[in-house]
């Protein structure tokens, strides 16, 4: 099973979605199943960080804040699916909204929002994104089931930063994901605490670690990261004009690479893949003809530049 992850520049809007949608009717083509991971649509986390901030203050500007999370879910929603699908779809978004409407009005009214209650609010921004993702991959004739990785990530209760205990994950994970024929799409930076079954957030890049914990326990050929930029290049572009792709790289030059702030890196991404000994490779959503980067153990070529 080949697994995928797309950022939240990849899925900002119903354009975007579509954009996904062709890649992966095209791998899907030749895989016999797909993981999918998807981050929240672009700016919806932080939306919801600023919104649980106003409400923890008792500012009615939250209320404001929450319409527009509601109406850019909406809006990609109506765009992006057909009448039929829309319809199918909506009573299930507005339950949602409903319930972290009650949850943001109950931070306003004891002004707290805990590390806990945040995790829960931010889990909205993935579930939302692959839950619309979902409905029009199968409303355009592919095989697709929705999934809340909460049921299979577990972690500890360290909220906001959750540490992830492998042995149990693993075996919930190829326990159920065991259907081929099929295109699996699921949250990222997601999981749930093992003890109380409460929602969890993985930290900084977490739907990347999401992606990589599902395909270290998959045991993926292949673990593609979907961003905006074809691969991992050189040095800045905006400050240096003759930038360019790096076309292989080892484990050890990407954490390395991360540590000195690489954003298209996130250093615990690599540490699942790299025991698997499972190649990333980081590829462009809007030029997905491009080869990317390929980062594994033994690459072909060490360039110095970086």
């Amino acid at each position: 099973m080949l697994v995928l992850k797309f950022g939240g520049t990849s899925v900002a809007n119903a354009e975007r979605l579509k954009l996904v949608s062709d890649i992966l009717k095209e791998k899907f083509s030749k895989e016999k199943g797909l993981c999918v991971v998807v981050s929240a649509f672009s700016g919806v986390t932080d939306m919801l960080i600023q919104t649980t901030d106003l409400a923890e203050i008792n500012d009615q500007a939250y209320v404001k804040r929450l319409d527009d999370f509601t109406s850019k879910v909406a809006d990609v929603a109506s765009k992006l699916l057909d009448k039929k699908a829309l319809a199918e779809i909506i009573p299930d978004l507005n339950e949602n909204h409903t319930v972290l409407k009650n949850l943001l009005s109950g931070v306003a009214l004891i002004q707290e929002a805990s590390k806990k209650t945040r995790d829960y609010i931010l889990s909205f921004g993935e579930r939302n994104c692959a839950f619309i993702l979902n409905k029009y991959l199968q409303s355009i004739g592919l095989p697709s089931e929705y999934i809340d990785a909460r049921k299979f990530i577990k972690t500890d209760d360290t909220f906001g930063a959750a540490r992830v205990n492998f042995l149990t994950t693993n075996k919930e994970v190829q326990n159920y994901f065991k259907e081929e024929g099929i295109i699996y799409v699921a949250t990222g930076f997601i999981g749930s605490d093992i003890t109380s079954g409460r929602t969890t957030t993985l930290g900084r890049g977490g739907s990347d670690y999401s992606a990589a914990i599902f395909a270290a326990a998959l045991s993926s050929k292949e673990l593609e990261i979907w961003t905006d930029v074809s691969g991992v290049l050189t040095s800045d572009p905006r400050k240096v004009k003759k930038a360019y792709t790096i076309d292989e790289m080892s484990y050890a030059e990407a954490m390395e690479m991360s540590h000195f702030g690489a954003k298209v890196l996130y250093a615990p991404t690599i540490r699942p893949v790299k025991e698997k000994n499972i190649p990333t490779r980081i590829k462009n959503t809007f030029s997905p003809g491009d080869p990317g980067t390929l980062i594994h153990s033994n690459p072909k070529t060490t360039d110095n530049a970086i």
